[in-house]
């Protein structure tokens, strides 16, 4: 069950952080972060610690209707590649500290964890299968895979992390993330479905079209929609946000995927988004307007798009400096300055 914040010292963090010497308001974002820090924190005097990133990968049956520019295989490949430090999500893990956890949840293929025990096994299967035609899990695959979520989560949190970021590998899971976007959201398909990882304007078109006749084939009702089309790295995404929330630590949001995986959290329990800091907004089709139509206000926009939660780690200096405002910067009264407002 995740607790609302609770709300009842807001005006004495905020009187804290108004009497910092600097004009008020003049640190904009930073001020409404330190705000949320410390309400999620509950202390006037927030830390951040131990920052880790959960990245899961898995595979989509959707993918064998040609909806994405990028092959299957690269799901493994670049799952091996996060191994050997050469990704994206390795260079930014290591530039800002954090610890990087790789989970396979339902890549289609068997890694040897002899060579690659990095590689954390909680597969739940070779990837999900096609939603164009049935439900891409089991209610009891969905269960499964939102526990993996949750006990990733744990594990972080018991080496002493309070901040934690998602990421996902998995070709073609640009296309759940467009319906979850359509139905939860009731935005127009086609201003939900973009480019994901290139695809040509006809790309574009025939994967709305694929995905218009997955949505006229579902027949569930909203606590369905996750279940019928996420696949298991969305799944287990969604499971480690909740629980992160549960545990009150601070929740880094990436692109549009986890963005989406962050709706279907809210649906769940609306409660998750006082937890959750929105990072960057991206250039796939429909993130600024999936983002707009949740109230989120991203920190970064510099033209992203490529996940693994690159940019939720991109944005964490920013964060950071929120929380060396609150605590590091004088008072006007202490550094005997005179408040003029």
């Amino acid at each position: 069950m995740i607790q609302p914040l609770d709300r009842s010292h807001e005006i004495e963090y905020q009187q804290k952080i108004d009497n910092l010497n600097k004009p008020k308001g003049s640190l904009g974002r930073l001020e409404s972060l330190a705000l949320q820090i410390c309400l999620i924190q509950s202390t006037s005097s927030p830390a951040l610690s131990h920052p880790c990133h959960i990245l899961f990968g898995g595979d989509h049956g959707i993918e064998r209707e040609g909806v994405s520019f990028s092959p299957r295989e690269v799901t493994w490949q670049q799952m091996i590649n996060y191994t050997r430090g050469g990704g994206g999500v390795n260079m930014f893990c290591r530039q800002h500290g954090f610890q990087l956890r790789i989970v396979d949840v339902g890549v289609d293929y068997d890694f040897d964890h002899n060579l690659y025990p990095q590689i954390l096994d909680c597969k739940i299967a070779h990837g999900t299968d096609n939603f164009l035609y049935r439900p891409a899990m089991t209610s009891q695959q969905w269960q499964e895979a939102l526990a993996v979520g949750a006990q990733q989560v744990d594990s972080c949190w018991e080496e002493g992390c309070n901040i934690v970021s998602f990421g996902e590998m998995g070709i073609a899971n640009t296309s759940p993330s467009s319906i979850l976007m359509h139905l939860f959201l009731r935005l127009p398909l086609e201003e939900c479905v973009g480019a994901g990882s290139g695809l040509p304007p006809e790309g574009i078109r025939h994967k709305c079209e694929v995905l218009r006749a997955a949505v006229d084939n579902f027949r569930g009702d909203l606590d369905d929609i996750a279940p019928y089309f996420c696949g298991f790295e969305m799944a287990a995404a969604i499971g480690g946000m909740l629980r992160a929330a549960e545990r009150k630590m601070i929740i880094l949001v990436d692109g549009f995927i986890m963005t989406a995986c962050m709706l279907a959290a809210r649906h769940m329990d609306a409660n998750v988004m006082d937890y959750a800091i929105f990072c960057h907004c991206g250039d796939e089709g429909g993130h600024r307007l999936m983002l707009d139509a949740m109230g989120a206000s991203p920190l970064l926009h510099l033209g992203l798009r490529l996940g693994e939660g690159t940019g939720a780690i991109c944005a964490y200096p920013i964060v950071e400096s929120a929380v060396r405002m609150i605590n590091e910067m004088d008072t006007f009264a202490h550094a005997n300055i005179t408040k003029y407002f």
